[in-house]
């Protein structure tokens, strides 16, 4: 038992079954007890390691994509650029790197962060300078150039379970010692209606409020002011079946045994971000691997190889398998790009 466990135990006992959205808002963010709100989670000695941690060249190429954006719409003066969920400001950090030599690019740039944890805001100011954000409803309406990779997963999602014609919601609850989840009552849930007609009974189908919401702000910004926002994240087009997981010490873990002390994360619906991007265009949803292959990551590769020998040249060539493999995260994480009407795509996506 955790002293989170007791707490929402606690709250259970008062108000009833809480909302799997609920929980993970809770068990990722508590202010005193969440998983984000106490810890730096990444790397070997944490619980994760994320794309920029695994290598420089995930930031760099990214990092010229959005400058090749902001060059294909004319190099705006002051421009917002932006990410979310930044984790140790390691991206950042190789995406400026990488963007130095673009003429006007930095001088124009106005970099802000969006992180609600302490910890990892200590963390990211050793890296980046910036301005700081707990949402994205406080950017500057300026042209938006913004990056978020691994954010959406961490999302709260509600998760229903289709029966008949309703859906009965995944809830939390207690049970002798321990949180566990349960299934409410049916009844209809109006944003699932669609879902009626690709689901069958027993099918489980998540949405995530949050989502939309922070995707509408960005694609708003963009048609408004200009930019471009890439979104990298594991998932794929439309929800369909559990994907509720957590991770501890690099090892999956029960998510309701020790709320606070693993992560939990969803796969993303990208059907969703597509659907809340509009008035502004998408990308098609494109894989990992395509995405960093068609911004010249194995000649970055081959390049960053040439001085190397041995162990240094061993673990470069891995990072570029991990990044690229279909196998490993090639294919599993995807990329999908927000643009304004009228501009091309961001480079590596396709219309």
């Amino acid at each position: 038992m955790t002293a989170l466990t007791d707490l929402l135990a606690a709250r259970i006992a008062a108000d009833g079954p809480m909302t799997l959205a609920d929980y993970m808002a809770e068990a990722l963010m508590h202010p005193e007890h969440g998983y984000y709100s106490t810890r730096d989670p990444l790397g070997a000695a944490g619980d994760f390691i994320t794309a920029p941690e695994i290598s420089q060249m995930f930031g760099e190429l990214v990092g010229l994509s959005l400058a090749q954006a902001w060059i294909d719409q004319g190099q705006p003066n002051p421009f917002c650029l932006a990410e979310l969920g930044p984790g140790r400001g390691t991206l950042m950090a190789d995406l400026l790197r990488a963007t130095a030599k673009v003429p006007g690019f930095h001088a124009a740039a106005q970099i802000h962060l969006v992180e609600a944890s302490p910890t990892l805001r200590a963390e990211q100011a050793k890296r980046v300078s910036a301005t700081w954000h707990d949402d994205t409803t406080t950017l500057p309406d300026l042209p938006l150039f913004l990056i978020a990779n691994e954010f959406f997963d961490a999302l709260p999602i509600r998760q229903f379970q289709r029966d008949g014609s309703g859906w009965r919601e995944v809830q939390v609850t207690v049970e002798g010692n321990a949180l566990v989840s349960a299934l409410s009552p049916a009844k209809p849930v109006p944003e699932l209606e669609y879902r009626l007609q690709d689901t069958k009974d027993g099918d489980i189908v998540e949405i995530c409020p949050a989502l939309l919401a922070i995707t509408s702000v960005i694609a708003s910004r963009i048609d408004a002011h200009g930019g471009t926002a890439l979104i990298v994240d594991y998932g794929d087009w439309r929800s369909l079946g559990d994907t509720l997981q957590a991770v501890q010490d690099h090892a999956p873990v029960n998510p309701f045994a020790a709320p606070g002390q693993a992560d939990i994360t969803a796969h993303v619906d990208f059907e969703a971000i597509a659907l809340a991007s509009s008035p502004a265009k998408y990308t098609r949803l494109t894989p990992q691997g395509v995405f960093l292959e068609r911004l010249g990551i194995t000649q970055r590769a081959q390049t960053l190889a040439a001085p190397l020998s041995g162990d240094a040249l061993d673990t470069l060539v891995a990072a570029h398998r991990r990044l690229t493999d279909p196998a490993e995260m090639g294919s599993l994480f995807k990329v999908i790009g927000i643009y304004p009407n009228g501009a091309p795509p961001p480079a590596g996506l396709e219309p």
